[in-house]
């Protein structure tokens, strides 16, 4: 996973709304919102948000 400068985890939750959340909802074939609820509930690994996306289909 990525860090950011001062050394902490960087984390794809801010980013709601762009790529990050459109890639995974076209691969998936979910909407968005979707998509940020299973970020919320999954937590920052995009692993397991694609499993609970594979769980929700």
């Amino acid at each position: 996973m990525a860090t950011t400068r001062k050394g902490g985890a960087q984390d794809w939750k801010p980013a709601v709304g762009q790529v990050e959340v459109r890639y995974p909802a076209d691969k998936k074939g979910v909407s968005k919102h979707v998509v940020k609820v299973a970020i919320k509930s999954a937590g920052n690994s995009r692993k397991k948000v694609e499993a609970d996306l594979g769980e929700r289909r």
